[in-house]
């Protein structure tokens, strides 16, 4: 478990397909901390790339168009779920994630971030959503590690 006063050195970020929240999540993470701290994503279930989430990340530099959803069993089997921290971002991600902890010493947060694939509108009002999650998502990190990060370096 990740100690109080202490950042994660592990951290995953979880959402419902792991095609828009997690994965902008992790990119958003990975670009702040390198490689100082590991950072994953996963799904509770394996959705499709979303064009959206990569267009909006593309606007500040992140190029998230390699990257495959996978679920928390994928990620189990492919490399273990050995997080001291696990971000859930939908709340079928939440109750999948406090699940886990009956096995795993993992801490678990809950950021309650809307889904902007329920966005209705013309392109670039759908483009707003992503954008406003996108900028939640950097928010709330920056929030939550800003200060800690400091602490292992």
């Amino acid at each position: 478990m990740a100690e109080e006063g202490r950042a994660p050195q592990s951290v995953l970020f979880a959402c419902g397909l792991n095609s828009i929240r997690s994965p902008m999540a992790a990119a958003l993470f990975r670009q702040r901390f390198g490689k100082t701290m590991y950072v994953a994503s996963a799904g509770v279930r394996s959705g499709e790339p979303d064009p959206f989430a990569i267009a909006v990340m593309d606007e500040i530099g992140l190029d998230i168009s390699k990257h495959r959803p996978h679920t928390f069993e994928d990620l189990e089997e492919w490399e273990g779920l050995n997080f001291d921290l696990i971000v859930t971002l939908s709340p079928e991600a939440h109750h999948k994630a406090l699940g886990l902890t009956r096995t795993l010493a993992a801490d678990v947060e809950y950021w309650a971030t809307p889904d902007p694939s329920d966005a209705a509108g013309n392109r670039e009002q759908v483009l707003d959503a992503y954008r406003e999650v996108r900028d939640q998502l950097e928010r709330r990190i920056n929030e939550r590690f800003g200060k800690t990060a400091a602490v292992n370096e």
